[in-house]
């Protein structure tokens, strides 16, 4: 948590000197439409992850069971977990620099620039180096995914739909089906079957786009809030 706070700390004292701003150009006031996003973005990260997750035991005869030793204490500690790693990445990658070179150099060239640092800094937290074929794996699939939280941030002027889309997915893999850097958690797979072939890359490029996807729609129906320059 004081990490955040510096994070908070650094990118209002970034705001200030670059632009004569304050953090309320990161949209962090609730408002109606705000709300909505967040609740949006909860609910299409979280069904569009468990769809994924089912699929890729389904398809392969396998199945999922819960957790015999799971307590609600193990669930409020994970989630919260979750919470921080979300809000820490989002104040880096989508919040005051990205804001800052939006208005520098729009908001296309900004948000594939916020992407492609989304991407190599998951070669440092997956610990990719000296495997060519997985840094490049990495960088496309989270570059993709941080393409999606740039254009929600850059499209809603706020935080909301963005820290709901990565922390809606984010819970429901790591901490609902065990899918992540805090080991087991509430759904186990019952045996270790893996899907192949044709079927195993539908659902791979359905891991990587469907949310996307689906969240530009979204964001088309929605329409684009405008960036806001003056605290």
């Amino acid at each position: 948590m004081i990490g955040i706070l510096v994070e908070l700390v650094i990118s209002w004292l970034l705001l200030w000197l670059v632009a004569k701003s304050s953090l309320t150009v990161l949209g962090f006031a609730p408002r109606k439409s705000r709300l909505m996003d967040l609740a949006t973005g909860l609910l299409l990260a979280g069904l569009v992850c468990a769809l994924y997750h089912l699929s890729t035991t389904y398809f392969a005869g396998n199945g999922w069971a819960l957790n015999p030793g799971y307590s609600a204490a193990t669930f409020f500690k994970s989630s919260l977990w979750v919470l921080k790693s979300v809000l820490f990445e989002t104040l880096i990658f989508q919040g005051a620099l990205l804001h800052l070179a939006i208005r520098k150099v729009g908001s296309t060239r900004a948000c594939v620039l916020s992407a492609a640092c989304f991407g190599v800094y998951h070669w440092f937290s997956y610990g990719a180096f000296g495997n060519p074929v997985s840094m490049a794996l990495i960088f496309f699939m989270t570059g993709i995914t941080g393409l999606m939280y740039a254009f929600a941030f850059a499209k809603t002027g706020a935080l909301y739909l963005t820290i709901a889309l990565h922390f809606g997915w984010n819970l429901c893999s790591t901490v609902f089906f065990s899918n992540g850097p805090l080991g087991k958690q509430l759904l186990l797979p019952e045996n270790h079957h893996k899907l192949q072939g044709v079927l195993s890359l539908v659902v791979f490029l359905f891991q990587i786009f469907a949310l996307p996807a689906i969240t530009y729609w979204y964001l088309k129906k929605r329409g684009t809030a405008p960036l806001q320059t003056t605290p």
